[in-house]
């Protein structure tokens, strides 16, 4: 199976006193770019949430955002954080021995304190193990969704591949015709050229042209790497970078195919084949 690296996938967790909502989004990029989006009292939570995502992630622009949201129910009755309250007070009085000019704290600049209203019943590692059994939550559907969009492009692809197959094996049949009508009519002009009638030295000047002009080997390389793409798609797994390295050697025998041709069919299926590996190639920039 392989993996789009566009998704987007979310979860919500509701604890005591507020609604955790998780959700990821990526685009398509070279690389794993991992970004967060958490509220400052969740900042302790992202090197295990960037642990968990990197161990199910290769490849993409990914965005994490994490949201904290007092519930409409813990808005009735406020309650002060025991916990914050003690360290809000050691800090005041270490705060006055270090500096006894400066005025103490009122009631208003406590009750503004982060965390000091609501927030006692749920404790950090509470609000961890919640934010991440959401996460999980969030891969498993955000893998679901990547690889259906996967299957997607792998259809795609494949559909692609076999115009391009359909192209090339039109090209190994004609050969024998576009070489006898070209054979004919340098001869004619080597005749005309030479103005005597030297056999020897015409059937070598063919020979050479013939070679020159021969595509059998651009023709197996072609049908070698259609093979080959097949059996990456099939095999699955993160295969955007080998995949991209296939388009590169398709395009290479295209422009080969395209330059040792000399007849209008086969430049024409060249250039058929161009186009069609740039659409694969505009593809499989979205693959992991």
């Amino acid at each position: 199976m392989i993996y789009s690296m566009t998704g987007f996938a979310s979860a919500t967790r509701e604890l005591a006193t507020a609604a955790l909502n998780v959700e990821i989004r990526s685009v398509n990029h070279r690389y794993l770019d991992l970004q967060f989006r958490l509220p400052e009292e969740l900042r302790a939570l992202e090197p295990g949430l960037r642990e968990l995502i990197v161990t199910k992630l290769q490849r993409g622009k990914i965005e994490c955002r994490v949201g904290l949201n007092a519930l409409p129910s813990a808005q009735k009755s406020f309650g002060l954080n025991a916990e914050v309250l003690k360290q809000l007070r050691a800090l005041s009085e270490k705060l006055r021995v270090a500096w006894p000019s400066v005025p103490g704290l009122t009631a208003a600049d406590i009750l503004r304190w982060p965390g000091m209203l609501g927030a006692e019943t749920v404790s950090l590692d509470e609000m961890r193990s919640a934010c991440n059994a959401a996460l999980v939550e969030v891969l498993e559907e955000f893998t679901a969704s990547r690889a259906r969009e996967g299957e997607k492009l792998k259809a795609v692809l494949l559909e692609r591949l076999g115009s391009m197959e359909e192209r090339v094996a039109t090209v190994a049949p004609r050969m024998p015709e576009v070489l006898a009508a070209f054979r004919e009519k340098l001869t004619a002009r080597l005749h005309e050229a030479m103005a005597v009638s030297d056999d020897e030295r015409i059937r070598q000047e063919i020979t050479l042209f013939a070679n020159r002009v021969d595509v059998d080997e651009e023709l197996s390389r072609l049908t070698a790497h259609f093979s080959e793409i097949k059996r990456i798609l099939d095999k699955g797994g993160a295969v955007g970078k080998r995949l991209d390295f296939m388009m590169q050697e398709l395009n290479r025998e295209a422009n080969t195919l395209g330059s040792k041709s000399v007849d209008t069919e086969v430049t024409r299926v060249a250039l058929d084949l161009k186009l069609l590996i740039e659409q694969m190639r505009e593809q499989i920039q979205n693959i992991e």
